[in-house]
């Protein structure tokens, strides 16, 4: 069992704009696995999640969505809505008036920086959940994987209620939805390091069961990894 360290930065952001704002809407019409959202999200390619009401103040998260046109057209996503395997498996159709929420955690975001300079500055200038890229490495040995791919970043999302990853590329940042895989923010960013530690920054030690097992500042490029992602 993995805990979450969430560290809270409190400051005035640098960059308005950047970060999507969360949508509270509802469901105008459904058809099939199509919605229409009676308010549109700020991005296509922003997720969410459909609530409905039981009644007797019992509701329930019973699907993700994806936003795929600007006029609040989305899509259906049944699968893997909680992660959780003592509870049951929600089978609620999604209906009109359905609650909705557009950027569902996106105050909860990992960070893949170059080095620790560049991942300080980037936390103690926006007021967001940083998780540590610790604990993802930490999940990446445990499941085997080599390096982060959006498979992983999404499984480890739904794991560990996340909402964005913040990706540091070459004069660029980016923000990516982990469960559309579609970029939903970006902007240019100067003062970075040339070469970056590979795969990410992160203060772990080799770990001997893991993909740490070399010296992580010279077993790949940085930065050609992280513009795949």
């Amino acid at each position: 069992m993995y805990k979450i360290a969430l560290i809270s930065i409190i400051c005035i952001p640098l960059f308005a704009g950047f970060f999507p704002k969360t949508v509270y809407t509802s469901v105008k019409s459904v058809k099939g696995k199509s919605i229409t959202l009676n308010a549109k999200f700020p991005h296509n390619g922003m997720s969410g999640v459909i609530i409905h009401n039981y009644g007797n103040d019992l509701t329930a998260i019973t699907s993700r969505i994806i936003q795929t046109a600007s006029n609040g057209q989305a899509v259906l996503l049944h699968a893997d809505v909680i992660d959780h395997q003592e509870l049951p498996t929600i089978n609620t159709s999604v209906a009109p008036k359905d609650k909705v929420i557009g950027g569902y955690l996106y105050n909860n975001i990992l960070l893949l920086a170059p080095d620790a300079n560049t991942y300080a500055k980037i936390t103690s200038s926006n007021q967001k959940k940083w998780i540590h890229p610790d604990l993802f490495a930490t999940y990446l040995a445990a499941i085997g994987d080599n390096l982060p791919s959006k498979e992983n970043l999404g499984s480890f999302a739904k794991k560990f209620q996340i909402g964005l990853i913040y990706i540091v590329r070459q004069g660029t940042t980016i923000l990516l939805d982990p469960i559309s895989g579609k970029v939903v923010g970006q902007k240019k960013m100067a003062g970075l390091p040339q070469k970056g530690q590979f795969p990410f920054y992160m203060r772990l030690k080799p770990i001997e069961a893991g993909w740490f097992g070399g010296s992580s500042d010279t077993t790949g490029n940085y930065y050609k990894l992280m513009q795949s992602l």
